[in-house]
């Protein structure tokens, strides 16, 4: 039995659940989800858990089980306490602004970068080096904020561009350091 596939998903209050056949609608507080799963899963809802369970052992069932599992906790995550992904920009004279929704981007090209967010996400600055990318749906989340990192990608040498917030970069020797040593 999969390991993850097996625990019970706990609905916390405020968030309602509706299964019709193999879509389930995740609503609460922060807003609504809804997704069609596979129909070879078998989705219930008992004493405030969700519970998912496999027709077989085979494998593409095994697969879809801890899969399925995964993908209900992230809705429910989602609609009660929300995803956030942090992004710090390093590098001299790069910032990022917000003109309305859209985010716009200084990070040492000759022109601006203007990022628009994706369908129920939105950006919020803390700091012209700072920001974070905020939304109900995990994978939403991480695919902008993916999309905003990849327009400056860290310098493997200084280290300047667009990094997650804690992402360590390891640096390379320049050539200096390479002839030093000889």
């Amino acid at each position: 039995m999969s390991r993850i596939g097996r625990l019970p998903v706990a609905l916390p209050k405020g968030v309602k659940v509706s299964i019709e056949a193999s879509e389930v609608t995740v609503t609460g507080p922060k807003g609504e989800l809804k997704r069609a799963f596979s129909p070879e899963m078998v989705i219930k809802q008992e004493d405030g858990k969700l519970l998912v369970e496999r027709p077989s052992d085979a494998q593409s069932h095994r697969a879809l089980h801890g899969l399925t599992r995964s993908l209900l906790f992230n809705m429910v995550k989602g609609v009660s306490d929300g995803y956030v992904k942090g992004l710090e920009i390093v590098g001299v004279g790069f910032r990022a602004e917000k003109d309305g929704e859209k985010l716009v981007l200084r990070v040492g090209y000759s022109h601006l970068v203007n990022v628009p967010p994706l369908s129920g996400v939105s950006f919020t600055l803390e700091s012209p080096t700072k920001l974070k990318v905020v939304g109900i749906d995990k994978e939403k989340v991480g695919q902008m904020a993916a999309e905003i990192r990849a327009i400056r990608k860290p310098d493997s040498y200084k280290g300047k561009g667009i990094r997650y917030a804690g992402e360590v970069i390891k640096l390379k020797p320049g050539k200096a350091v390479g002839k030093a040593g000889k």
